[in-house]
């Protein structure tokens, strides 16, 4: 039982250690000296956005070959050169810049952000660097096209993106039909095209840049009689900082330095240089492919690096595990509390990663760890930690059920032959098991395949991740989900197809016809 237990704790340890990055280590004080990491979504044009070249002064974004532009970056450039610095940005999804901050992930969040009261008892926030008026989104061809006021919005669904004031401010609408609030500009837009809301909250910026690369949006403003009625806390937009961040203070003189012309004169570089407004008379795909071929190549690189490394090692953890919980108890007082201990430790894993969602794991793993003990985790590696585990919770549940679909007659033969438990398993059973859940397995990868999407919480860079950033800058979500969704399509099929090729390659001939019968 010793061995069995050391080879298995052996082999696991093995499988964390071979994760370059996974290990948790203290994010180096000089490292942060020598850099200024500013956390955004680049896909919130045109204060930021993802482009493949650094056209225009672009920024790369770190762990990708992708750059970052905008109005935020340009803004983040002279600061880090004040600082003395160099500046790296870190691609952030909106929700995971709060923890990424406060975890020490990054320095400082450039991203539209507004310094609320609610968010400045987690964070502390510079001087203002915009100022931008609410406007309403809505479909050039509806019914609230010709609106001037709150009150012609009566009836009307509208939204705003999740955790921001935007949303806050919709019930000041009479009558209005308060929508869900969304995740991103990007799900807003196309449930704007597809009728499911009327409307939605946003800046002027970005309603400039709707209404300008797409002919079907329009942005409705208001007088300040009309509109809605804000704080100036709500429409100034600030750097987000670590509670008792020593630059805040550097940082706002620097801030002080950039005239009010300056800054429009940057908002305006912004939406002229942004992605969407190349123009370009042909196919719709084809610009979205030129623009962002790379990208998408990379997001599908990364996702089935995840996936197929993912349930490979899933693969691996769910035979050890599922193998130890068939060993039979052991006589031995010690040894049979030991392995009753062990395995419920093993239940515990397993009814916790099958019993709550990936995306929940990721979120708790990769910033949780982080805030709860300072530490940093490689993001890739982490993710790759994430699916591995979570794959084998079920594939342990898979492997043991192979185990019981055994015939029990060749356990009983082996043992008549004088095999122990372990010679039994290695050469009479787990040879059937692995030809039996062969096809539960290949189902695990096509479902990694496209769960590998959850992994966006924590801004890994597969395929959804870069599709949802190209279309943030792009402006046209269905074709850019179309492609995304035809490239899932492919990579599943195709995935399928050569699983039961494999499956048909390992039973053999259909049939094994007798030498006589031939004659």
């Amino acid at each position: 039982m010793k061995k069995k237990l050391s080879i298995l704790s052996l082999v696991l340890m093995l499988l964390l250690v071979s994760m370059p990055g996974l290990t948790m280590k203290v994010q180096a004080e000089e490292t942060e000296q020598k850099e200024f990491r500013v956390g955004m979504e680049a896909g919130y044009a045109p204060f930021n956005w993802t482009q493949n070249t650094d056209e225009n002064g672009a920024v790369p974004i770190q762990g990708d070959k992708s750059y970052a532009g905008g109005y935020d970056v340009e803004i983040a450039k002279i600061i880090a050169e004040k600082l003395g610095r160099e500046l790296v940005i870190v691609k952030t999804e909106w929700d995971g810049l709060p923890p990424a901050l406060q975890s020490g992930k990054i320095d400082a969040i450039i991203a539209g952000m507004s310094p609320t009261e609610e968010r400045k008892k987690q964070i502390d926030f510079t001087d203002v660097y915009y100022e931008s008026n609410l406007v309403m989104v809505i479909r050039a061809d509806s019914d609230y096209a010709d609106a001037k006021s709150l009150e012609d919005f009566s009836g009307a669904k509208v939204t705003a993106q999740l955790n921001t004031f935007h949303y806050t401010v919709i019930n000041q609408i009479p009558g209005v039909q308060m929508q869900e609030a969304m995740d991103n500009f990007a799900a807003m837009r196309v449930a704007l095209e597809s009728g499911t809301i009327d409307g939605y909250v946003s800046e002027r910026p970005e309603g400039v840049t709707a209404e300008s690369v797409n002919p079907k949006l329009k942005m409705i403003e208001f007088s300040a009689a009309d509109g809605f009625q804000t704080s100036p806390e709500d429409t100034a937009v600030a750097i987000g900082m670590r509670k008792g961040d020593p630059d805040v203070a550097a940082i706002n003189e620097f801030l002080a330095g950039i005239s009010k012309d300056e800054r429009v004169k940057i908002m305006d570089e912004a939406i002229k240089n942004q992605p969407a407004s190349d123009e370009d008379s042909g196919s719709p795909i084809l610009k979205i492919l030129k623009q962002n071929g790379m990208l998408f190549l990379r997001g599908t690189g990364m996702t089935m690096f995840l996936a197929l490394a993912g349930t490979i090692l899933g693969g691996i953890i769910g035979l050890l595990v599922g193998v130890y919980r068939t060993i039979p108890m052991s006589e031995k007082k010690g040894k049979r509390a030991s392995q009753k201990l062990f395995g419920w430790l093993l239940n515990v894993y397993i009814e916790v990663f099958r019993g709550t969602p990936m995306i929940v794991q990721s979120a708790v793993i990769y910033y949780g760890t982080a805030l709860l003990f300072g530490f940093d985790l490689n993001r890739t590696a982490a993710a790759l930690f994430i699916v591995s585990i979570n794959t084998g919770a079920y594939m342990s549940e898979i492997v043991r059920g192979g185990i019981f679909a055994v015939d029990k007659g060749q356990f009983e033969a082996a043992q008549a032959l004088g095999m122990t438990h372990g010679q039994t398993m290695r050469k009479v059973v787990v040879p059937q098991v692995l030809r039996n859940i062969l096809p539960a397995t290949g189902n695990e990868f096509v479902i990694n395949i496209k769960d590998t999407s959850v992994l966006s919480i924590i801004s890994v860079t597969e395929l959804f991740f870069q599709g949802k950033s190209a279309a943030g800058a792009n402006y046209m979500f269905f074709q850019t989900y179309f492609i995304i969704c035809v490239i899932y399509f492919v990579l599943t099929f195709s995935i399928t197809r050569i699983l039961r090729l494999v499956e048909k390659k390992l039973d053999g001939p259909e049939a094994y016809a007798p030498l006589a019968e031939e004659e």
